[in-house]
């Protein structure tokens, strides 16, 4: 063994000395998270996380001098998990050095991978997240997005929900793809020019992730079909490029109380906000609260007119994402009654703070749903 000259010192031992202990009957712990050790690890070891072993480590070791042996995956959190039980009293306690990794490099006999391999080796830097952890990403695996737009704000949205493991994307174009498209829009190839967008963002978000279930919908957007597009959602993400669809999204929203998170781009500049009014009328704002009215068409001209620096639809995709997964999991303070801005020339993002209009026709406390109207008449002012 190798010995600290500190008074609490760890002893520490190779791998072939804790199997030798080990067949001599000396408690082996694996130290490290449930979805690490069902990746497998040194056979015969008892799985205890650090946490739970510092919180109660009599109800693993039977007594103050019982020998134990402790192991992570390289060594550094058996050997601190060691020292917290010196400093607690126990008197015959070692850590593995090199860890599972060692153990496994020299050939010693390691247990049978449990579970899901995949779930466990995709989401291992999620897994690893406390804030997150396994329960958080089922409810990732058991959640459903509405994307409606697969074109430069869907398309890096719905890759990074489908690389983090939201179960169920709905996606909601009746576009083809064309080759313009390829400068923003990641999920389509000049392979696939000419074939619809959701069939191509569906071909891509399954070769990235094969468990993800893609639902195409080659539709536009309309009162008469909103509702059956987004109706099971837990959020919906507004990836369109036009203003009838966003108030008819947003109207939708209210009505059903789903959370919508809103993205739009033009030039070098985007914007992103969170309008969930259907579940908090009277705190939380609207799109319309944000924007009664359409702006005239020749000041909001789509990309096509006015062109977009390309990665600009990333980023506010991007942040799309993120605010979706937050909602999903409950974490941190999402993009509710703030406007983010982002200025790519200036690298700068600002926030605008927004507020519920007690006026609003649509989310104001005890107002009836008026309905749908003819949305591309409202915003050509007619």
């Amino acid at each position: 063994m190798d010995h600290d000259s500190s008074p609490s010192a760890v002893d520490r031992i190779t791998p072939a000395q804790a199997h030798r202990r080990q067949a001599e009957g000396v408690l082996l712990i694996d130290v490290r998270e449930s979805h690490e050790r069902a990746l497998g690890g040194a056979e015969g070891s008892t799985g205890v996380s650090r946490a739970e072993l510092e919180a109660n480590p009599d109800a693993v070791i039977p007594t103050r001098s019982t020998p134990v042996m402790l192991i992570c995956q390289v060594g550094g959190r058996s050997l601190q998990a060691a020292q917290s039980l010196v400093e607690a009293g126990f008197r015959a306690v070692c850590s593995v050095d090199g860890g599972t990794d060692r153990w496994v490099a020299e050939g010693l006999p390691v247990s049978a991978v449990e579970g899901d391999v995949d779930f466990h080796e995709r989401y291992s830097r999620h897994l690893r997240l406390p804030e997150v952890g396994e329960a958080g990403q089922r409810r990732l695996h058991d959640a459903r997005v509405a994307i409606v737009g697969a074109g430069g704000l869907g398309s890096p949205a719905a890759y990074y929900l489908a690389a983090a493991g939201v179960g169920s994307l709905v996606l909601a174009d009746d576009d083809v793809v064309d080759r313009s498209n390829l400068q923003r829009q990641i999920l389509h190839t000049d392979a696939r020019v000419g074939v619809p967008k959701v069939e191509s963002a569906r071909i891509a978000l399954n070769a990235l992730n094969p468990s993800v279930d893609v639902d195409a919908f080659p539709e536009r957007i309309g009162a008469g079909n909103v509702e059956r597009l987004i109706a099971s959602a837990d959020v919906v993400i507004d990836g369109a490029d036009n203003f009838p669809a966003r108030y008819l999204l947003n109207d939708a929203c209210v009505q059903l109380r789903k959370p919508l998170v809103y993205g739009a781009v033009h030039r070098f500049e985007g914007q992103v906000s969170v309008f969930d009014a259907g579940r908090h009328r009277g705190d939380a704002p609207c799109y319309r609260c944000l924007f009664p009215e359409p702006p005239p068409p020749e000041s909001a001209p789509n990309c096509a007119e006015a062109g977009v620096l390309g990665v600009v639809p990333g980023v506010i995709g991007l942040l799309q994402a993120t605010e979706a997964i937050k909602l999903i999991l409950g974490l941190g303070d999402p993009l509710r009654g703030r406007l983010l801005h982002f200025d790519a020339l200036a690298m700068r993002f600002r926030e605008t703070r927004l507020h519920a209009d007690p006026q609003c026709p649509v989310c104001t406390p005890g107002t009836p749903f008026p309905g749908y109207i003819d949305y591309a008449r409202f915003c050509a002012g007619q």
